[in-house]
């Protein structure tokens, strides 16, 4: 079998030491890559996917595992609807991951992309996919301006064709060219394999077309830490946003004077910027329902927002 420029590219240049690049256990390829959805590897490697593995070290071990539990060892990741969609799927499929596409796209949080990316890595399904980065690559190699995910998807598949017998080295490929190479804003286009060939190697910024960027919502709050004794009151969270995590209230109206004031913390979120206030409170025990002491509160799953509220309290108390 002939081997492209692309394949010859990857077996000299790929990140062959990423460790779900050296394993075909399905639980760990799938892991990754809903991992690596809106995290940078360097992230994922340094502080989340060897921790998650050695806490939940086989998907039926996730599947048995109380939903506090997950989120807690997710915790700092964000985008927490993925940890609640991982836990879902492990228990939707007791444990073991089916090995096909349509199969695994009908599981919680797997998107087509995704569902072709497990098949492809974990069970040699020969598959392409079209993931943020392969978009990009699509769109300059193309010269497109604009596409929808159909013709997206069409041409992801041309783009595979001369490579279906290599088909897990060519999805890392692609990822990798995205990752390094064909960057958002500075592109390394002499460095790619697909240079002689790229329709829009001379102009890569006009590819695809500038989308205006919505202005974030700015949320002005005021946050209390509620206490009593050495207890710390806290709330699940039933919202979307961080839906399942433990938190401090939040106030839209200032609190009064009896309150005391601790300082400001501030937030980003992916369309939110959040400002906020931070208070605290002595209260009787029977005004809320769930207290948690300095230990207790340490296994719990807070926001990165609510653990700054808590440096303050830490500090100032």
């Amino acid at each position: 079998m002939k081997k492209t420029a692309l394949i010859k590219w990857y077996e000299q240049h790929g990140r062959h030491g990423l460790p779900w690049r050296k394993t075909t256990n399905p639980y760990h390829i799938y892991l990754s890559e809903i991992m690596l959805q809106q995290t940078q590897v360097k992230t994922v490697l340094e502080r989340f996917y060897f921790q998650f593995l050695e806490k939940f070290p086989t998907l039926e071990s996730l599947a048995k595992a109380k939903e506090d539990e997950v989120l807690k060892a997710w915790e700092g990741l964000g985008y927490y609807t993925r940890a609640r969609n991982l836990h879902k799927t492990a228990q939707m499929t007791q444990g073991v991951l089916p090995n096909s596409v349509e199969a695994l796209e009908s599981l919680a949080g797997i998107g087509p992309s995704t569902a072709r990316a497990i098949a492809c890595f974990a069970f040699g399904v020969s598959v392409p996919i079209l993931d943020g980065n392969v978009k990009r690559i699509l769109y300059r190699y193309f010269a497109k301006t604009k596409a929808n995910d159909k013709e997206l998807w069409a041409l992801s598949t041309k783009l595979f064709a001369p490579n279906k017998n290599f088909a897990y080295e060519h999805n890392q490929a692609m990822m990798d060219i995205g990752s390094f190479i064909c960057t958002l804003r500075n592109p390394k286009c002499e460095q790619c394999p697909f240079e002689n060939e790229c329709l829009g190697k001379n102009e890569p910024h006009s590819y695809p077309e500038k989308k205006k960027k919505k202005a974030k919502e700015l949320r002005n709050r005021y946050l209390v830490i509620y206490t009593h004794k050495n207890s710390i009151a806290l709330f699940q969270n039933e919202q979307n946003l961080l839906k399942g995590l433990y938190s401090f209230k939040q106030y839209e109206e200032e609190v009064d004077e009896s309150y005391v004031y601790l300082g400001e913390i501030k937030h980003e979120y992916s369309h939110i910027s959040l400002r906020a206030k931070v208070y605290t409170k002595e209260v009787s025990k029977s005004t809320f329902k769930q207290w948690f002491d300095e230990e207790t509160l340490g296994q719990m799953a807070l926001s990165r927002a609510d653990h700054k509220a808590l440096e303050l309290f830490s500090q100032k108390v």
